[in-house]
């Protein structure tokens, strides 16, 4: 199901939209897109700023900037853990995993307490993170997956909740086992390709159509800075060959707002209903600013903003989001690569409030 495209520009009604990035471009981030859909018809649209602004970490424009489209590709960060748990709920759909059986089952050595359930609520005592990369530099890409599924407890498991990408990483890996075969094709075959969308997924072929990401030196060495575009920003996706659990996927826009509609919609053809109903349902971890689901945050107030508790998706690093707010028949896309040329900026949290505001407005006539 991809979105209509019967409301874009030449309506007016992109006008606030387009005033929302400009405000934020290059102050927030060097480029940005945005889609607002109401009821599966794309209501907004705009796209400003430059794919590549820096030519180095220090903030040197660079000599060629070119602009941004809204069919450029953006490195998604985090946003990539919708895409695992929608892999795993398949699987589950089919009985190839159970989502509260022990992991144990593919991963031996593993607590027994720790299930596909408590990894996507992220209540399995794991750490946030684990640089890999560092740990065992010059490892190749299956000694360092084999290091990250043997990351010991250190909270209790089934707790409170705490942020763990180590949690997804051993999810998507869980997701290759029992899938037979890798998390890529995991997610090209149940995902990109039953939705048609041509622009999703890992390790994309070109960087032309990408937005630059971060300028770092440890990709090439400490005594040289590289900026990233066209390879995933986060350090230990990157250190696991670019495809892991918790990040890796890039895709446009107008590829995520299918993805979007396709929740919102009950999940067809990628899920069943019911699959959708229990990810979107509040799984009871505590200790968040937000409620969560199985993947999921729920009205996560960092993203959603005034929607309000109904509404859920997910934010990455990067500067990425993806909101759905089935009672307003909403789903509302903002892609950007704050992260360029530094890490550290201001104002994102700001600008996807804002986003979200005006999706509020838009939807308001609908009802």
């Amino acid at each position: 199901m991809t979105a209509r495209l019967d409301g874009e520009r030449g309506t007016g009604m992109s006008d606030r939209l387009d005033a929302i990035l400009a405000d934020a471009v290059p102050r927030v981030c060097p480029a940005a897109v945005a889609l607002i859909a109401v009821d599966g018809s794309v209501v907004a649209t705009a796209a400003t700023g430059e794919l590549v602004r820096y030519a180095d970490a220090a903030g040197t424009l660079a000599a060629e900037r070119p602009p941004v489209h809204r069919d450029s590709i953006f490195d998604l960060a985090s946003v990539s853990k919708l895409f695992t748990t929608v892999v795993l709920l398949s699987l589950a759909e089919e009985g190839r995993l159970g989502l509260d059986e022990p992991v144990a089952a593919w991963i031996p050595g593993r607590d027994l307490r720790i299930t596909p359930r408590r990894l996507l609520t992220h209540t399995a005592g794991l750490p946030p993170t684990r640089r890999i990369d560092h740990e065992l530099p010059g490892a190749d890409h299956a000694t360092r997956m084999a290091a990250m599924l043997e990351t010991p407890v250190t909270h209790p498991v089934g707790g409170s909740y705490l942020y763990s990408d180590v949690g997804m990483v051993i999810a998507g890996r869980v997701a290759e086992l029992a899938g037979g075969a890798p998390l890529d094709a995991l997610v090209r075959a149940r995902i990109t390709d039953v939705l048609g969308l041509p622009d999703t997924g890992y390790r994309p072929a070109s960087p032309s159509r990408i937005a630059a990401t971060e300028w770092k030196p440890e990709r090439r060495g400490p005594d040289e800075h590289v900026c990233v575009r066209g390879e995933v920003h986060d350090e230990t996706a990157y250190a696991l060959g670019g495809v892991a659990g918790h990040a890796g996927v890039f895709a446009t826009a107008g590829d995520l707002l299918a993805f979007g509609e396709a929740l919102r919609l009950g999940g067809g053809p990628m899920l069943r209903p019911e699959s959708v109903a229990e990810m979107v349902r509040d799984q009871g971890a505590e200790g968040a600013a937000f409620r969560h689901g199985l993947g999921v945050r729920l009205g996560d107030p960092g993203i959603v903003g005034p929607l309000g508790a109904a509404a859920y998706g997910h934010s990455g690093f990067t500067g990425t989001s993806l909101v759905v707010d089935p009672g307003r028949r909403l789903t509302v896309v903002l892609l950007t690569n704050a992260v360029h040329p530094v890490r550290g900026g201001e104002g994102i949290g700001e600008l996807r409030r804002a986003v979200a505001a005006e999706a509020l407005r838009l939807a308001a006539p609908a009802l």
